[in-house]
């Protein structure tokens, strides 16, 4: 968390991205049965093979003794994502307030989304970079850090394979919709306490920051259904509510009630965010603890 982000070069999702890339173009043609088998096996041996890197990187960690505790927390750094996660939403912010429409929406279509930008007004562009916060606590912390602490950098090397292999071809468009499939379904599954987890996360970080929490609950109960993705719609939902602002895809979903946000509201989640985070951590690292000495008690 202190170090941030590693540069592009040096960055293990960065690897991973470019390995998925050029899987895809050999492997993304053919029939529907084709294109499902080699999105899956594009998918499933990339992941394993990252866990055999993380493992090899364990276990080099060990030999090393007490060092060996700084050598893992360097590798786990790069499958976290949070510093960079923060600066991007706030360039988002950064564009916006200073009315550069043109470059929020390339700086929220570069860093932060998918989604066709050139058309989204200044209240869509602010709730893409809202909605990435949220959803992002997810991807690029809880999820990983869960799978670190029961599976080592295996596990959360394994998870950041899968997770980048959904948002890059886990749609429902064209030949995607067969290669990604099983990218978006593992996705699904490897997310489901960790999502769950975050949701509530951001309820308690709304408290500590003082935004509404009692918001946070009620959209989260309410809305976290809305989204096609079965977990996305909880932590962006409990944002929504914690900001007291709507959150919209337009033609997918629009979560929370009142108005669109603008720039001031992305500072606003961030620090949600980081709240979260830590509590996120604590409630994450407290369970475990507590897993091995049950497991401990009953050996």
């Amino acid at each position: 968390m202190a170090l941030g982000d590693p540069p592009n070069r040096y960055h293990p999702v960065a690897w991973v991205g470019r390995l998925l890339a050029a899987g895809r173009g050999l492997l993304c043609r053919g029939s529907p049965a084709g294109l499902f088998a080699g999105g899956a096996a594009l998918t499933i041996g990339a992941a394993i093979v990252a866990g055999i890197a993380g493992a090899l990187v364990s276990a080099l960690a060990v030999r090393l003794g007490p060092a060996g505790v700084f050598v893992e927390a360097l590798a786990l750094s790069g499958l976290l994502s949070l510093r960079g996660l923060v600066a991007a939403a706030r360039a988002v912010a950064t564009d916006l307030a200073r009315g550069d429409m043109g470059a929020a929406r390339r700086t929220v279509a570069y860093h932060l989304v998918s989604r066709p930008t050139a058309e989204l007004d200044e209240g869509h562009v602010a709730s893409a970079a809202v909605e990435s916060v949220a959803e992002n606590l997810t991807d690029g912390l809880l999820a990983p850090a869960c799978f670190f602490l029961v599976g080592g950098l295996a596990g959360a090397a394994a998870y950041r394979v899968v997770n980048t292999a959904d948002s890059m071809f886990g749609y429902r468009e064209g030949a995607l919709e067969y290669f990604g499939k099983t990218a978006a379904r593992l996705d699904d599954v490897l997310n489901l306490i960790p999502a769950r987890m975050a949701a509530l996360s951001l309820v308690a970080g709304a408290a500590l920051v003082g935004e509404s929490a009692r918001g946070a609950m009620v959209i989260l109960r309410r809305d976290r259904g809305r989204t096609e993705s079965p977990n996305a719609g909880w932590t962006m939902a409990a944002m929504a509510g914690a900001l007291g602002v709507v959150l919209e895809k337009p033609g997918a979903y629009r979560l929370g009630d009142g108005a669109l946000p603008v720039a001031a509201d992305i500072e606003r989640a961030v620090r949600v965010l980081r709240a979260a985070a830590g509590v996120s951590l604590v409630l994450t690292a407290t369970a475990v603890l507590l897993g091995e000495r049950l497991l401990g008690l009953r050996a």
